[in-house]
Protein backbone atom coordinates (compact mmCIF):
# COMPACT_ATOMS: atom_id res chain seq x y z
CA UNK A 1 0.00 0.00 0.00
CA UNK A 2 1.36 3.71 -1.17
CA UNK A 3 1.21 5.68 1.99
CA UNK A 4 -0.13 9.85 1.03
CA UNK A 5 2.30 12.40 0.97
CA UNK A 6 4.28 13.64 3.94
CA UNK A 7 4.15 17.25 5.42
CA UNK A 8 7.61 18.93 4.20
CA UNK A 9 7.64 20.58 7.45
CA UNK A 10 7.54 17.57 9.73
CA UNK A 11 9.88 15.48 7.18
CA UNK A 12 12.53 18.61 7.53
CA UNK A 13 12.19 18.42 11.27
CA UNK A 14 12.41 14.74 11.07
CA UNK A 15 15.72 14.60 9.07
CA UNK A 16 17.72 17.30 11.36
CA UNK A 17 16.84 15.43 14.00
CA UNK A 18 18.35 12.23 12.10
CA UNK A 19 21.12 13.74 10.91
CA UNK A 20 22.02 15.29 14.46
CA UNK A 21 21.70 12.23 16.19
CA UNK A 22 24.15 10.13 13.34
CA UNK A 23 26.55 13.60 13.56
CA UNK A 24 26.15 13.26 17.41
CA UNK A 25 26.99 9.42 17.72
CA UNK A 26 29.92 9.53 15.35
CA UNK A 27 31.55 12.08 17.39
CA UNK A 28 31.44 10.31 20.47
CA UNK A 29 33.08 7.25 18.73
CA UNK A 30 35.80 9.34 17.76
CA UNK A 31 34.67 9.34 13.81
CA UNK A 32 33.87 11.60 11.08
CA UNK A 33 30.18 12.25 10.74
CA UNK A 34 30.89 12.29 6.93
CA UNK A 35 31.74 8.47 6.96
CA UNK A 36 28.03 7.48 7.46
CA UNK A 37 26.20 7.96 4.61
CA UNK A 38 22.41 8.14 5.62
CA UNK A 39 19.66 6.09 3.21
CA UNK A 40 16.31 7.20 3.48
CA UNK A 41 14.62 3.89 2.93
CA UNK A 42 11.49 5.32 0.65
CA UNK A 43 9.34 1.83 0.64
CA UNK A 44 6.11 2.39 0.02
CA UNK A 45 6.27 6.10 0.07
CA UNK A 46 4.76 7.86 -2.85
CA UNK A 47 7.10 9.95 -5.24
CA UNK A 48 5.50 13.44 -3.80
CA UNK A 49 7.12 12.29 -0.81
CA UNK A 50 10.78 11.34 -1.76
CA UNK A 51 10.66 14.63 -4.08
CA UNK A 52 10.35 16.82 -1.07
CA UNK A 53 12.86 14.37 1.08
CA UNK A 54 15.44 15.71 -2.30
CA UNK A 55 14.16 18.92 -1.91
CA UNK A 56 15.26 18.89 1.78
CA UNK A 57 18.95 17.43 1.18
CA UNK A 58 18.54 13.80 0.72
CA UNK A 59 20.94 11.87 -1.06
CA UNK A 60 20.52 8.17 -1.11
CA UNK A 61 16.85 7.02 -1.36
CA UNK A 62 16.29 2.96 -0.96
CA UNK A 63 14.00 1.02 -1.75
CA UNK A 64 12.32 -2.88 -1.25
CA UNK A 65 11.39 -3.74 -4.56
CA UNK A 66 12.23 -2.93 -8.03
CA UNK A 67 8.65 -2.94 -9.68
CA UNK A 68 7.56 -0.57 -7.08
CA UNK A 69 10.96 1.52 -7.05
CA UNK A 70 11.02 1.77 -10.60
CA UNK A 71 8.26 4.51 -11.04
CA UNK A 72 9.23 6.33 -8.61
CA UNK A 73 13.11 6.14 -10.51
CA UNK A 74 11.59 6.99 -13.50
CA UNK A 75 9.19 10.42 -12.24
CA UNK A 76 12.60 11.51 -10.18
CA UNK A 77 15.08 10.93 -12.57
CA UNK A 78 17.77 8.31 -11.89
CA UNK A 79 20.40 10.81 -11.37
CA UNK A 80 18.10 13.05 -9.02
CA UNK A 81 19.93 10.73 -5.98
CA UNK A 82 21.88 7.78 -5.50
CA UNK A 83 19.77 4.97 -5.58
CA UNK A 84 19.67 1.82 -3.39
CA UNK A 85 18.24 -1.59 -3.17
CA UNK A 86 18.23 -2.58 0.15
CA UNK A 87 15.64 -5.34 -0.03
CA UNK A 88 15.93 -9.55 -1.58
CA UNK A 89 16.51 -9.15 -5.16
CA UNK A 90 14.90 -11.61 -7.48
CA UNK A 91 17.07 -12.97 -10.14
CA UNK A 92 14.02 -12.31 -12.96
CA UNK A 93 14.19 -8.42 -11.45
CA UNK A 94 17.87 -8.27 -12.11
CA UNK A 95 17.88 -6.56 -15.65
CA UNK A 96 15.45 -4.02 -14.32
CA UNK A 97 18.10 -2.90 -11.09
CA UNK A 98 20.99 -2.92 -13.13
CA UNK A 99 19.15 -0.41 -15.48
CA UNK A 100 17.90 1.58 -12.60
CA UNK A 101 19.81 1.61 -9.36
CA UNK A 102 23.12 2.86 -8.29
CA UNK A 103 23.96 0.06 -5.65
CA UNK A 104 22.72 -3.05 -4.41
CA UNK A 105 23.21 -4.11 -0.93
CA UNK A 106 21.23 -7.55 -0.87
CA UNK A 107 23.96 -10.20 -3.25
CA UNK A 108 23.31 -13.23 -1.83
CA UNK A 109 24.51 -16.10 -4.18
CA UNK A 110 27.11 -16.66 -7.23
CA UNK A 111 23.97 -17.09 -9.36
CA UNK A 112 22.47 -13.71 -8.71
CA UNK A 113 26.19 -11.99 -8.94
CA UNK A 114 27.23 -13.92 -12.44
CA UNK A 115 23.67 -12.77 -13.99
CA UNK A 116 24.17 -8.90 -12.55
CA UNK A 117 27.61 -9.14 -13.95
CA UNK A 118 26.27 -10.44 -17.72
CA UNK A 119 23.32 -8.29 -17.66
CA UNK A 120 26.06 -5.42 -17.00
CA UNK A 121 27.76 -6.33 -19.98
CA UNK A 122 24.52 -6.46 -21.97
CA UNK A 123 23.40 -3.33 -21.10
CA UNK A 124 26.99 -1.40 -21.56
CA UNK A 125 27.28 -0.66 -17.60
CA UNK A 126 31.17 -0.95 -16.79
CA UNK A 127 30.56 -1.30 -12.82
CA UNK A 128 28.19 -1.84 -10.59
CA UNK A 129 29.07 -1.47 -6.70
CA UNK A 130 27.41 -4.40 -4.87
CA UNK A 131 27.55 -5.12 -1.63
CA UNK A 132 27.44 -8.98 -0.08
CA UNK A 133 23.96 -9.62 2.40
CA UNK A 134 25.37 -11.34 5.34
CA UNK A 135 22.78 -14.30 7.28
CA UNK A 136 24.32 -14.17 10.71
CA UNK A 137 21.37 -15.74 12.49
CA UNK A 138 19.92 -18.67 9.37
CA UNK A 139 16.97 -17.20 10.10
CA UNK A 140 14.49 -19.26 6.68
CA UNK A 141 12.40 -15.65 6.32
CA UNK A 142 15.70 -13.52 5.03
CA UNK A 143 17.97 -13.50 2.64
CA UNK A 144 21.42 -13.58 3.23
CA UNK A 145 24.39 -16.10 2.63
CA UNK A 146 25.47 -17.93 6.22
CA UNK A 147 28.95 -16.97 7.34
CA UNK A 148 30.70 -19.85 6.38
CA UNK A 149 29.81 -19.24 2.58
CA UNK A 150 30.63 -16.01 2.65
CA UNK A 151 34.55 -16.61 1.29
CA UNK A 152 33.34 -18.22 -1.91
CA UNK A 153 30.78 -16.04 -2.85
CA UNK A 154 33.57 -12.85 -2.22
CA UNK A 155 35.55 -15.02 -4.23
CA UNK A 156 32.97 -15.46 -7.15
CA UNK A 157 32.20 -12.20 -6.91
CA UNK A 158 35.44 -10.61 -7.53
CA UNK A 159 35.82 -12.94 -10.74
CA UNK A 160 33.11 -10.60 -12.09
CA UNK A 161 34.30 -8.50 -14.34
CA UNK A 162 31.86 -5.84 -13.79
CA UNK A 163 30.71 -6.02 -10.25
CA UNK A 164 32.78 -3.73 -7.76
CA UNK A 165 32.44 -5.68 -4.08
CA UNK A 166 32.23 -2.70 -1.51
CA UNK A 167 31.03 -4.20 1.26
CA UNK A 168 28.90 -6.08 3.56
CA UNK A 169 25.41 -5.48 4.55
CA UNK A 170 23.19 -7.76 7.26
CA UNK A 171 19.90 -7.56 8.52
CA UNK A 172 19.63 -9.06 11.92
CA UNK A 173 16.96 -10.34 14.04
CA UNK A 174 14.29 -7.34 15.75
CA UNK A 175 14.62 -7.45 19.57
CA UNK A 176 12.68 -5.37 21.73
CA UNK A 177 15.84 -4.32 23.43
CA UNK A 178 18.14 -2.29 20.77
CA UNK A 179 21.37 -3.50 22.35
CA UNK A 180 20.73 -7.31 21.93
CA UNK A 181 21.68 -6.52 18.47
CA UNK A 182 25.01 -5.01 18.79
CA UNK A 183 26.68 -8.97 18.60
CA UNK A 184 25.74 -8.94 15.40
CA UNK A 185 26.91 -5.72 13.83
CA UNK A 186 30.08 -6.21 15.76
CA UNK A 187 30.34 -9.78 13.67
CA UNK A 188 29.69 -8.13 10.72
CA UNK A 189 32.29 -5.37 11.52
CA UNK A 190 34.93 -8.61 12.66
CA UNK A 191 34.06 -10.14 9.06
CA UNK A 192 34.67 -6.60 7.01
CA UNK A 193 37.61 -6.31 8.71
CA UNK A 194 39.22 -9.92 7.65
CA UNK A 195 37.71 -9.30 4.60
CA UNK A 196 39.36 -6.06 4.20
CA UNK A 197 42.65 -7.19 5.73
CA UNK A 198 43.08 -9.70 2.31
CA UNK A 199 42.32 -6.75 0.33
CA UNK A 200 38.62 -7.69 -1.01
CA UNK A 201 37.04 -4.33 -1.60
CA UNK A 202 37.08 -2.39 -4.05
CA UNK A 203 38.06 0.25 -1.92
CA UNK A 204 40.26 0.16 1.41
CA UNK A 205 37.69 0.73 3.73
CA UNK A 206 34.61 -1.88 3.24
CA UNK A 207 31.33 -0.31 3.28
CA UNK A 208 28.60 -1.95 6.64
CA UNK A 209 25.68 -1.53 5.67
CA UNK A 210 23.38 -1.66 9.05
CA UNK A 211 21.35 -0.11 11.24
CA UNK A 212 17.90 1.03 10.89
CA UNK A 213 15.57 3.40 13.09
CA UNK A 214 15.50 1.39 16.19
CA UNK A 215 19.35 0.36 16.35
CA UNK A 216 21.29 3.11 13.98
CA UNK A 217 23.09 4.37 17.01
CA UNK A 218 24.47 1.11 18.07
CA UNK A 219 25.55 0.29 14.34
CA UNK A 220 27.57 3.40 14.17
CA UNK A 221 29.08 2.57 17.47
CA UNK A 222 30.34 -0.78 15.60
CA UNK A 223 31.13 0.59 12.41
CA UNK A 224 28.26 1.09 10.45
CA UNK A 225 29.04 3.16 7.21
CA UNK A 226 25.69 3.12 5.38
CA UNK A 227 22.53 3.18 7.92
CA UNK A 228 19.11 2.58 6.31
CA UNK A 229 17.00 4.42 7.87
CA UNK A 230 12.56 5.28 7.25
CA UNK A 231 10.43 5.25 10.39
CA UNK A 232 12.42 7.95 11.57
CA UNK A 233 12.44 9.71 8.86
CA UNK A 234 9.15 9.94 7.27
CA UNK A 235 6.83 8.40 10.81
CA UNK A 236 5.31 4.72 11.18
CA UNK A 237 4.23 3.05 8.45
CA UNK A 238 0.56 2.16 8.37
CA UNK A 239 -0.37 -1.01 10.28
CA UNK A 240 -1.60 -2.98 7.20
CA UNK A 241 1.13 -1.69 5.04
Amino acid sequence: MVQAAKPLADMRSRFSDVRGRIDACARQCNRAPEEITLIAVTKTHPVDTLRAAVSIGAKDLGENRVLEAEPKILELGKDAVRWHIIGHLQVNKARRAVKLFHVIHSIDSTELARRLDRLCAEEGRPELPILIQVDLEGEATKSGVSKSDLADLVKDVRACDHLRLTGLMTLPPLFEDAQAVRPYFKRLRELRDALQSEGCFDHDRGELSMGMTHDFEIAIEEGATMVRIGTALFGEREAND
